[in-house]
Parts: structure tokens; sequence; C-alpha cells
């Protein structure tokens, strides 16, 4: 976060919550502009929009008027949100990719290769 947006947040933001990754939410104390209020996120440490689990999401983008809690948006099925993994140690690799260390498995004999004439 840089200077100017923690300044503008101690002046003019109310604090709306705080996400399980210590992301902090906030709203504007002055009149909504054009009929919506202003509505921002400070995040913990380095700034990816993939950190907003999807219950603060739809608060951020005026789906829904109050913060959802996690409780009651969460269903049997569903998976705990995570952030994108990519070019990380953890990113999704199927099998046969170069750093997951495994090989293709041969093609069957349906596979017919183009060649020019």
């Amino acid at each position: 976060m840089d200077v100017g947006t923690l300044l503008y947040t101690w002046l003019n933001g109310k604090k709306a919550g705080v996400d399980s990754y210590g992301n902090r939410y906030y709203r504007s104390r002055r009149q909504p502009l054009y009929g919506r209020e202003r509505r921002w996120v400070m995040f913990e440490g380095r700034p990816e929009a993939s950190k907003i689990p999807p219950e603060w999401h739809a608060w951020l983008h005026h789906i829904v008027d109050e913060p959802l809690t996690a409780a009651a948006s969460a269903y049997p099925w569903q998976k705990p949100h995570l952030p994108n993994m990519s070019g990380t140690p953890f990113a999704y690799r199927p099998k046969g990719h170069d750093l997951a260390g495994g090989k293709r498995a041969r093609t069957t004999g349906d596979y017919e290769p183009w060649t020019p004439n």
C-alpha cells in the first residue's frame, strides 16, 4: 500500500471488516457519489486481487449491501478460497508436465497426425 492510500483511508474511511487473509475493507464516511458509496480494500502484504474471498468481492462490487459472512455463504460442496497460485511451487501442473517430473502417456490408436499433401 502506498502513503496516499493510507492517508486517504485514515481521513475518509470507516472500517467495514477484515477477512481471513488479514485484508481490511473500508467504506467512505462521506455521502455516496452518484448514488453509490466508495468501497476499497487495504491488502495485507503484497497487493493481489485474487486474495479477495468471494463474500468480500460481492460487497466490494456492490452486489450485496452488507458484507457476507463465510458461514452464511458456505455449502458442503464448496472448497475454501485460495488465491491464484500461478508462478508458485503450489501451481497446478497436470500429469506429464515437465516441472511435475512425469511423462505423458503414449497416444492410443485413435490419433492420426495431419500431414500436408
